[in-house]
């Protein structure tokens, strides 16, 4: 069998390691992986070596602190070698050694902190910083300038961490971060550093503490211990707390690419062995961490100036899950290696999949972020809203049911397909019945939108799965209670979903719902009001300014996505944004729409009524559950469950994780 990528399963060297493949799994906030003694937990172990597993070249396990004293975080969020070197080696270790017996290799990536950066209540001590500078999260509170001796104490640490890291098998590191505006690119941005000593003024100046954290490492690990950084080329800071949007015009305040050029050639010189490269900063989160509103492979173009200008490997993340993407990508001279974080976190067998010319059966990451970033953000817990199992790997291990039960499934969403295939996986006979013609319920309509793509592959995928595993589809089937006792299943999973809820008012036009204007069932004229600024009216908005319509976002309360569920914050700052952005958009919070003609409505604004000339009106308010089949069984089937919105209406994630919840218990 010839692989149909051969350019990413070339080996390739990082300084005097080989690497067997162009993949690597990149580093990603490692909380609910590791303990309080600073190692790593069994679920941490089984995360890395799952990935290793599915054929990554490379593991990088992210964001370990070097020292929890200076920049004291609350353990167990990250690993720390310092806080008991002998704990981390007797967890990492045996980690890295698995690893190895599938013939990949692992960096761990060192972190000087966070600085101006960090999350309130997740750092212990006051926030510092290279001078007294205000905090990105939290208004009126300014950073504490880091003294010289304590910037030796951390050039001292990353030494120690790299020779404990050494010790505990791993082939390299990489220091976090000249990169994002943690606390070392703070260091190196002029915005941030204000300092009058050696470690601020010139460029040289504001790099020379990542450049002695590399000769320290070097000089305690050996010249020929490989050392890679995580690198950001430009910054997109418009100011403080305002970052710019792709193809926006701005004067750069950070980083920008003349100065990153030149600060690269810098740190290569310094003795970095590979750049791992993006763009962005926490003032621009959503270049770091991007959403779906980014396109595919957004940092090429920046790997590609650095591949120009210097001579070590370059990593490229971001959005690059796409194999041909990802191959032309190495074999036009923009990449050298591939980062796929979410992405395997979605499907750790992405690397092997992609080898064996599956890649039909890649489970796709929807960029949507509630599962890694925002759970990460609001629960400090790494996961993935389309993989369950995602670092939990041996908590939710699947095993084959001891007896085969025939599983009714009424409703084929995201819920229902979830619990269909992970049935079909234990080995129970599977029917789903859909009452509409095709399977997926509201995600048809959400992934409407071009940014949304990703959720139609989702839909792909499942049918896919299902297709294999043999599950028996009944579409256009709108069972009756009556018939769902008479199937006589031995599980009934009622999976139904939920109902648009529609306006309250007075209207001389017709209220339209916004899956309708999604799906294409009716068209909406030049001029369009959308009544809710949840998630779905704002994308809703977004799409329809896209398609050059005129569009008047309302919403009650004091700003839109204010009464949405918690987003990672790069995904709510970046849809607010384009929002902000589009001239063809208008936002009036705070108000109510009070009736309706057939060319214009009346809305109550702060400032008094207001008259919109507008042709089409959609509601975007909302859902509420469909549950009216369970309330006539739930006294009549012993084993019934009911599952995803029409539990309780909330997201993708937890409609898959409800689905896979019950499926692997039956």
């Amino acid at each position: 069998m010839s692989i149909e990528y051969p350019e990413l399963f070339e080996p390739i060297q990082i300084g005097q390691v080989t690497i067997k493949n162009r993949y690597m799994l990149a580093p990603m906030g490692p909380a609910g992986l590791c303990d309080a003694l600073g190692g790593f937990n069994q679920r941490g172990v089984e995360f890395y070596v799952e990935r290793a597993k599915g054929g990554a070249g490379m593991i990088m396990p992210g964001v370990t602190k070097v020292e929890n004293e200076i920049e004291r975080c609350q353990l167990p969020a990250m690993p720390c070698p310092t806080v008991h070197p002998g704990h981390f080696i007797q967890t990492a270790r045996p980690m890295n050694e698995r690893i190895h017996a599938y013939q990949a290799k692992s960096f761990l990536q060192l972190s000087a902190g966070f600085g101006r950066v960090g999350m309130p209540g997740f750092i212990k001590t006051p926030p510092v910083a290279p001078s007294a500078i205000p905090h990105r999260w939290v208004k009126g509170v300014t950073c504490r300038a880091l003294s010289i001796d304590e910037i030796h104490t951390y050039i001292e640490k990353f030494a120690q961490s790299a020779e404990i890291a050494k010790k505990a098998g791993f082939d390299g590191v990489e220091i976090h971060a000249v990169h994002e505006g943690y606390l070392l690119d703070q260091f190196a941005i002029a915005m941030f550093n204000q300092r009058e000593d050696e470690y601020g003024g010139s460029l040289v100046n504001r790099l020379r503490f990542a450049c002695e954290i590399v000769a320290a490492i070097k000089a305690r690990c050996g010249t020929d211990y490989p050392v890679s950084l995580r690198y950001s080329l430009k910054s997109f800071i418009k100011d403080w707390c305002d970052g710019a949007l792709p193809g926006e015009e701005f004067v750069e305040k950070g980083r920008d690419i003349e100065e990153g050029i030149e600060a690269a050639k810098i740190l290569v010189s310094a003795g970095y062995d590979a750049l791992n490269v993006d763009v962005g900063c926490y003032d621009a989160w959503y270049w770091n961490h991007p959403p779906m509103y980014q396109p595919e492979g957004l940092y090429l173009p920046y790997s590609e100036i650095l591949k120009k200008e210097v001579n070590v490997p370059i990593i490229t993340a971001g959005r690059m899950d796409n194999p041909e993407l990802a191959r032309q990508a190495i074999v036009s001279g923009q990449t050298d290696m591939v980062g796929l974080g979410r992405p395997l976190l979605a499907d750790s067998d992405l690397p092997n999949k992609v080898m064996q010319g599956n890649k039909a059966s890649v489970r796709p990451c929807l960029s949507c972020q509630e599962g890694c970033m925002g759970r990460l953000e609001h629960f400090t817990q790494l996961g993935c809203a389309v993989n369950p199992q995602a670092a939990r790997e041996s908590d939710y291990v699947l095993h084959p049911s001891l007896q085969s039960k025939q599983i009714l499934i009424v409703g084929g969403g995201v819920a229902g397909l979830e619990c269909a295939r992970v049935s079909a996986l234990r080995g129970h006979k599977v029917t789903v019945c859909e009452a509409s013609d095709q399977l997926g319920g509201v995600v048809i309509a959400g992934g409407m939108p071009e940014f949304k793509a990703d959720d139609h592959k989702l839909l792909r995928w499942y049918q896919g799965q299902l297709k294999e595993l043999h599950v028996t589809i009944e579409l256009n089937t709108r069972l009756t209670a009556a018939e769902i006792i008479a199937r006589k299943a031995d599980e009934v999973i009622l999976a139904t979903g939920s109902i648009a809820k529609t306006l309250p008012i007075a209207s001389d036009q017709p209220i339209l719902l916004a899956t309708d204007v999604l799906l294409g069932n009716t068209q909406v004229k030049e001029s369009v009001a959308i009544v809710g600024a949840g998630l779905v009216g704002c994308e809703l908005a977004l799409w329809l300014s896209q398609h050059q319509h005129q569009v008047y976002l309302i919403e009650s309360a004091a700003a839109p996505l204010a009464l949405s569920g918690p987003l990672c914050d790069a995904n709510q700052d970046m849809l607010l944004a384009l929002i902000k952005y589009q001239s063809n958009i208008e936002v009036l919070s705070q108000s109510q729409l009070l009736r309706a003609s057939q060319s214009a409505i009346v809305v109550q604004t702060q400032k008094g009524e207001r008259e919109i000339a507008c042709q089409s009106l959609v509601a975007a308010i909302g859902y509420n559950s469909d549950n009216h089949l369970y309330q006539q069984l739930r006294t009549e089937i012993a084993n019934l469950h009911l599952i995803g919105d029409a539990r309780q209406v909330q997201n993708i994630m937890y409609a898959i994780w409800d689905g896979f919840e019950v499926a692997r218990t039956l």
